[in-house]
């Protein structure tokens, strides 16, 4: 067949690897620079950190990686089709039309990564992970079950974005 075909899921795995320890190592430092920096300041960076002063480090950490996570994603795909991780594994991000997704359908495919927000709510901010892990199987079970447009649930929310392999 001719042109682009769709990415596998284990390059698409690999490229969100690439991108996650990416983000890890962004979120890493300004989650120690700033938030703990400014909130732990007035002690002189002491341990004295009472459990009000941890809950706010954790929601403000929360917001700041899903900030860091959505900008992220949502920038690369609309703008460029690409995150480092798709470069590197040589993928590319389509919309419905072929190009770019827009702004909106960028948002829309990566809406998942906002259930880090959960984070913020102090007696659901445990189920966060757990939450994230079920979206990503179902994404990766359906991306396997589809071997003609290897699309998740969250290609379709965005209105049929495409991942292709280009390389």
């Amino acid at each position: 067949m001719g042109g682009p075909q769709p990415g596998s899921l284990l390059d698409r795995f690999l490229a969100r690897l690439i991108d996650g320890i990416l983000l890890a190592i962004v979120n890493y430092v300004i989650a120690s620079i700033i938030v703990v920096g400014a909130l732990m300041g007035e002690t002189g960076g002491g341990m004295m950190v009472s459990t009000g002063g941890t809950y706010a480090v954790a929601a403000v950490s929360s917001l700041i990686l899903v900030a860091i996570q959505m900008g992220y994603f949502v920038f690369m795909e609309s703008s460029r089709g690409q995150t480092v991780g798709k470069m590197i594994m040589k993928l590319r991000t389509t919309g419905p039309s072929g190009g770019n997704p827009t702004v909106e359908e960028a948002i829309r495919r990566n809406i998942f990564m906002a259930i880090g927000l959960l984070g913020v709510i102090p007696v659901l901010g445990w189920i966060s992970g757990l939450v994230s892990l079920v979206a990503v199987i179902m994404i990766a079970v359906q991306i396997n079950g589809d071997p003609i447009a290897r699309q998740g649930w969250h290609d379709k929310f965005a209105g049929g974005t495409r991942v292709l392999k280009i390389g």
